[in-house]
Formats: structure tokens, C-alpha cells, sequence
């Protein structure tokens, strides 16, 4: 695996189906909740075992990482790769984020129970891509889910 290391990108983890243009969703719990479903039908897992994997990570310190973004994340089992979902909520909600500020833009990032190295890289690519400020403000500015996945994956919409 070594000699062909592929470089990880965000299109690897979405798909334009797996990006929400105007998630409604009140609070933080909804919005878990709502992901999970999501994410659910998406990988074939049941959202309460995607939901109760997310809440005990959150138990473990927030995954609202400033700027009003969020990038929930857990381990499951039953997977066997690497996994993403892109909402953005039609409002923004308070998430306990490290800098107390609401939160509109939130990555879900489901992996295998294995995937040590992976897990991280793939971690280490949405943040970077989600503490960008500007990228930021094109994700909210953008008006469609085909736009939100265009910017992601540095496409263009069409």
C-alpha cells in the first residue's frame, strides 16, 4: 500500500448526494440526529448507532472547531471505508463550538473502526478545507447543493 499511497481528497469522502444545501434543524441534538439519518441510509447503518457514536465523540470534547463549523466525526464497525456528508444549515445554531459562536457549515466524517492513519488524514483534509475563511464564505454564499459539492471537491458546478 506504502509504494501507491494515494492522496486523499474531499471527493473520495462526498458525493453529490451526500451534500444538504438548507439543513433545518434547531439544535444541536436535531442536527445529529438529522445527519445520522442521512448518513444512515447512505452507508447502511442504523442512524441510532451512527447517532449514539456521534453524541459519545461530542462527549469527549466538541467537534465545533470555530468560525461556524463543526466537523462531527465517529468510528463505526460496521464500515469499511472512509465516508463524508456536507450540510450546511438554513440556520445557524449554537453547537459549543471552541469559540462559542453558532455553527452553519458542518462536515460528517464516518470511519472505519480501523482506520487509524486514514481516519486523521481524512480529518486533517476537512479542516483545513473548512478553516479556510473565504472557502467558507462561498459555501455559504453558494446557492445549491450541485454549487456546494463543486466547491468541496474544487469543480465547477454545472
Amino acid at each position: 500500500m506504502d509504494a501507491e499511497q494515494v492522496k486523499l481528497e474531499i471527493a473520495d469522502l462526498v458525493t453529490p448526494r451526500s451534500v444538504i444545501a438548507q439543513l433545518r434543524a434547531p439544535t444541536k441534538r436535531q442536527v445529529l440526529q438529522e445527519l445520522a439519518r442521512r448518513a444512515g441510509t447512505m452507508v447502511g447503518v442504523a442512524d441510532r448507532r451512527i447517532y449514539d457514536a456521534l453524541t459519545e465523540r461530542e462527549r469527549l470534547g466538541t467537534t465545533g472547531i470555530g468560525n461556524g463549523v463543526a466537523i462531527p466525526h465517529c468510528r463505526l464497525g460496521e464500515l469499511t471505508r472512509l465516508y463524508g456528508l456536507f450540510a450546511r444549515l438554513e440556520r445557524s445554531i449554537p453547537y459549543e463550538a471552541i469559540d462559542d459562536e453558532p455553527v452553519d457549515l458542518l462536515f460528517l466524517l464516518l470511519a472505519p473502526a480501523d482506520a487509524g492513519a486514514e481516519h486523521l488524514k481524512a480529518l486533517a483534509l476537512v479542516s483545513r478545507l473548512l478553516r479556510d475563511r473565504a472557502m467558507c464564505e462561498k459555501l455559504r454564499g453558494a446557492n445549491s447543493a450541485d454549487a456546494l459539492y463543486a466547491l468541496l471537491t474544487g469543480g465547477s458546478a454545472g
